[in-house]
């Protein structure tokens, strides 16, 4: 009697990432609109949203309630919101968007000093299958020694380093560090990363018109695999904001 085994494969879970910068919503056209940020993101069909200083002030003017309007123009998704300091009578911080299920998130302040506050907002995410990825939406500081103190602490057992971690875990954002700098060394020690391909020569981010630096990264560890990445260079992300959106597309293995 022959006997036959049949292989089942199952398919890898796989979503796409998005990080953007939108710059309190305001264009290269000195322009300040909510909406055309929303396209932007539609255009993107990202199953996860990072986004990076944005405003969330329900009293103050409609283009000032950003990240209330952002999330009514997307209803698939569900949001937090990561406020690292008070503006216009609101907050201003990170915001996370995910069609997923969102089970809970915090925010870590990471500011140092007397220099401008930043943060870090963590969400877990529920990609389905039994899967939780542990998101981490990060805004560092412009300046040299601001992000070698804001460097360890990312990393330190209190954020990235928190035993209760199991799933993996993504690390996105502006991190403004355009050189190899203490936090990035850090992060590479723990983490992959990869340079999204772009038609350009050089996959910058910043400033979207005509980009000089690479400030906007991803960090993540396995079981996630990268599928593909690619910066976005459209008409209509070139004026939106100050950066260009990068997203990234992973699998688990």
């Amino acid at each position: 009697m022959d006997i036959r085994a049949t292989a089942v494969t199952q398919a890898k879970p796989s979503f796409r990432v998005a990080t953007y910068n939108i710059h309190k919503c305001r264009g290269m056209d000195r322009k300040t609109a909510p909406e055309r940020i929303v396209s932007v993101l539609q255009e993107l069909d990202a199953d996860i949203i990072c986004l990076q200083e944005v405003v969330h002030a329900p009293e103050a003017a409609r283009t000032l309630d950003q990240a209330r309007e952002i999330a009514n123009a997307l209803p698939e998704y569900a949001w937090c919101f990561g406020e690292n300091r008070t503006l216009h009578g609101g907050g201003y911080g990170n915001m996370t968007l995910t069609r997923f299920p969102l089970l809970k998130w915090r925010n870590y302040d990471l500011s140092h000093r007397k220099r401008e506050a930043r943060g870090v907002l963590q969400a877990d995410i529920d990609i389905g299958g039994g899967h939780t990825v542990h998101v981490f939406n990060v805004h560092l500081g412009t300046g040299h020694m601001e992000r070698r103190s804001q460097g360890p602490r990312l990393l330190s057992p209190q954020v990235l380093g928190q035993e209760e971690l199991t799933d993996p875990r993504l690390v996105v954002g502006d991190f403004n560090e355009w050189t190899r700098g203490l936090t990035t060394r850090l992060l590479r020690q723990s983490f992959k990363t990869f340079r999204p391909q772009h038609g350009m020569r050089f996959p910058r981010t910043y400033p979207g018109m005509l980009p000089l630096l690479s400030l906007d990264y991803y960090y993540y560890e396995p079981p996630l695999e990268l599928l593909k990445a690619r910066l976005v260079r459209n008409r209509k992300a070139l004026v939106a904001s100050d950066h260009l959106p990068l997203i990234a597309d992973f699998s688990l293995a």
